[in-house]
């Protein structure tokens, strides 16, 4: 196969639009959608939702920032504020937003996928600094591996 036919391959794989959910839309969500434009550019279209916004957590800021991705402007955003029907593709990542997205798409034309991820808060609560941000990398990094096994492998050098 022609580069130019593996392009194109691989364009016609991904979808128009994404959608990453998930409790808070403060670590998991926002991580996979920087992660995603990161990877991909424009792509396709990429957001983020959480069930109950929060601000978005220093540690993510923090990670994102050690591979060149600035989340330091990015707002946290309410998935019952979001319009499901105008998705391709949901990916939710936690069964409680996996719920809602699914209740809120029962008359949509919108794929929706479960990826259960590790709660970095909860796996690094009570260590040392340098452990919560272990955690939170471990993330980061697991997130890329299951976006790029999704959508494919990408240029960028992040």
């Amino acid at each position: 196969m022609s580069p130019a036919e593996t392009d194109n391959a691989q364009t016609k794989k991904l979808p128009g639009s994404v959608l990453f959910t998930c409790n808070l839309n403060s670590v998991r969500s926002p991580m996979a959608e920087a992660l995603t434009k990161h990877l991909f550019g424009k792509r396709f279209y990429v957001d983020s939702a959480g069930l109950e916004p929060a601000e978005r957590d220093p540690f993510v800021v923090s990670v994102m920032e050690e591979i060149g991705v600035d989340m330091s402007e990015d707002r946290p955003l309410a998935i019952d504020a979001v319009d499901i029907g105008s998705f391709d593709l949901v990916i939710c990542m936690t069964p409680e937003s996996c719920a809602r997205v699914t209740e809120l798409a029962h008359a949509q034309a919108v794929d929706i996928e479960f990826w259960p991820t590790l709660d970095p808060f909860a796996a690094g609560e009570g260590g040392t600094r340098e452990q919560r941000l272990m955690a939170y990398r471990r993330l980061r990094d697991d997130l890329r591996a299951l976006i790029e096994r999704r959508f494919g492998p990408c240029d960028a050098a992040a």
